[in-house]
């Protein structure tokens, strides 16, 4: 069943969303960082998707980015599942990146992303979908950053990986999709993604 977009779970997802971000912005602007889950349901709900999927989509990050002022990791879980659902929560855990492996070694950011991109494996449909909304956005407003700015380097140096793993980031995972055979209207919209990221880097100075 698709969403029309607004409902009161909906609404209070948002209202979660928003106590767990508070003070958060998004990376090197002074956007408040709520605004990075608005438009992964946005988008989400622009292809139709689920109450569920939506929801899924607003929460992705609480648990990756919230792990502060009292609430540990398994805090944050119990918290989504309890008021949110079980397959909410699997969505949500399965888009977020683990610091830690299955025997509690600490994973290093490129190991990271192996690892998010290995579970994807095991991820739902529904999860598949998140995962590419949340790209979208974030590699559609990098592009529309570097587009503004006169010094690309300001916008490629908010990354930890830099202009090349940056953008070979959003091209891996939407290679790893495809691999996995998710072929759903939505990774149209992030291969054209990846696409400009690459023409946008093309030549930059590498960091």
């Amino acid at each position: 069943m698709t969403t029309r977009g607004y409902s009161d779970r909906i609404n209070h997802a948002f209202a979660f969303a928003a106590k767990h971000h508070d003070r958060q912005v998004r990376k090197g602007t002074r956007l408040p960082y709520l605004t990075h889950p608005a438009n992964v349901a946005v988008i989400l709900t622009r292809y139709g998707q689920d109450e569920q999927t939506v929801v899924a989509g607003i929460l992705h990050d609480v648990i990756e980015d919230c792990v502060r002022d009292g609430y540990t990791r398994d805090v944050l879980e119990q918290r989504i599942g309890d008021k949110f659902g079980g397959a909410v929560l699997d969505t949500v855990l399965a888009v977020t990146e683990r610091q830690v492996d299955e025997e509690g070694i600490e994973l290093s950011s490129e190991e990271r992303k192996d690892d998010y991109l290995a579970r994807l494996a095991a991820a739902s449909e529904r999860a598949r979908w998140v995962c590419a909304a949340d790209k979208i956005h974030n590699g559609s407003s990098i592009a529309a950053d570097l587009k503004r700015t006169l010094d690309p380097d300001t916008v490629w140096s908010r990354f930890s990986a830099g202009r090349v793993g940056t953008v070979r980031w959003y091209r891996r995972v939407y290679e790893r999709l495809r691999e996995l055979g998710f072929d759903a209207p939505i990774m149209a919209e992030l291969r054209d993604v990846a696409e400009e990221l690459e023409q946008l880097g093309a030549g930059a100075p590498t960091r």
